[in-house]
């Protein structure tokens, strides 16, 4: 649980901004930013005035929302009659998550708030939750160390003509019976995620979802993840896990080979730790996202390899890394067009990745914590390919 400390912290960062942009408060409707200002997770919806205390209106569960929640005021959400005489008619401007709230919820808060401007915060609120406090950064570690705690083991049941699909399922028993709490939160429309993936050299398969690696999945209606493809000697296999402990998620991938590995996949390695290397150091605040993606994107294609960094030649995904926390896209993103500086406390996951049609995907992921120093690695284990 939050303490009233931390809660306050967050709530005053989030009223800084509305007032540097003339709202008078914010609607928080999304469950994950509910129970990043409130402690709870329950179905309610939150009012943050630019100024004086928030109020949590609870639909279900109420009794678990007053036991969990830091917020002094929690109360029903009241009637449709009821809601409007909880604001003040001086306010005018109100923000709403439009990132993520559909229409039909806007249309119905602006019904019952007639009169009132309903703008855009999503980018206000994102930039609040991607600075994580020593409290956020304490259960990220933890995340972190338990996630590196279940790849320590895959040498133990990683074998040759066992499924994709079985050892993905063997690592996410583990990682389950580890205590990972398995709700891969993702705010970005259209994308989904069932706790990561185990692939061979099917991660080269073309698909929806936005990262360097896919898979080919169970089906057509599920084309992400584990396949029923057998794993073969001298390929990689290839890892990529979150942990989600206490809501908080760590990212990691790291490769496995059964026998030897193919020279060019090996230089493709090589090449993945000297760009991970290059942005670890240059995790401090004040770097623009931009300008490190663009040089981890030169240094791809000084190697050679510019046209299967981050995917399938054609689909390659624009990013080298994305921001984690309570969800698996938060900002910030090391990524074309994002241009804007690195705060001290952002976690950025950090995943220069290869695929090379008909050999395999291979590359490296770890989460880290930017800092005056340079990336502290948060997920903290050897990088190296496992040879077995």
């Amino acid at each position: 649980m939050i303490t009233v400390a931390e809660s306050q912290q967050r709530i005053v960062r989030m009223q800084a901004l509305f007032k540097e942009k003339g709202l008078d408060g914010g609607l928080f409707i999304f469950p994950i930013d509910v129970f990043y200002f409130s402690g709870t997770r329950q179905n309610s919806t939150l009012w943050i005035p630019a100024q004086g205390e928030p109020l949590l209106l609870v639909r279900k569960s109420l009794v678990r929302a007053r036991a969990e929640s830091v917020i002094a005021d929690i109360r029903p959400f009241p009637s449709s009659k009821e809601f409007p005489g909880l604001f003040d008619e001086k306010i005018a401007k109100i923000g709403f998550t439009f990132d993520v709230a559909p229409v039909q919820q806007l249309s119905y808060y602006s019904k019952m708030l007639p009169g009132r401007e309903f703008v855009d915060m999503s980018s206000l609120n994102r930039e609040v939750r991607s600075v994580k406090s020593p409290f956020e950064l304490e259960h990220l570690r933890l995340s972190g160390s338990t996630l590196c705690s279940v790849f320590a083991q895959v040498p133990d049941f990683l074998a040759a003509g066992m499924r994709e699909l079985d050892l993905s399922a063997e690592f996410e028993y583990r990682l389950r019976k580890a205590g990972n709490e398995g709700y891969v939160r993702m705010r970005a429309f259209n994308q989904e995620l069932f706790m990561g993936l185990a692939v061979s050299s099917s991660g080269s398969s073309y698909g929806f979802f936005d990262g360097a690696v896919t898979g080919q999945g169970l089906s057509i209606a599920s084309p992400h993840g584990a396949s029923t493809r057998t794993v073969k000697e001298n390929e990689p296999i290839f890892l990529d896990y979150t942990g989600v402990f206490n809501g908080y998620i760590t990212d990691m991938t790291r490769i496995f080979v059964i026998g030897t590995l193919d020279p060019e996949l090996q230089r493709a390695f090589d090449a993945s730790l000297d760009i991970q290397a290059f942005l670890q150091s240059a995790l401090k605040p004040g770097a623009i996202c931009e300008e490190l993606f663009q040089k981890a994107l030169a240094m791809a294609e000084e190697a050679g390899l510019g046209h299967c960094f981050m995917g399938m030649p054609g689909e390659q995904a624009r990013f080298v890394g994305h921001g984690v926390g309570l969800e698996l896209d938060e900002f910030p993103v090391l990524a074309q067009g994002f241009k804007v500086p690195l705060q001290e406390g952002q976690t950025i996951a950090i995943e220069p990745k290869f695929v090379i049609p008909g050999k395999g995907a291979i590359g490296i992921e770890n989460t880290f914590a930017v800092t005056i120093s340079g990336g502290e690695k948060i997920t903290d284990m050897p990088d190296n390919i496992t040879f077995i």
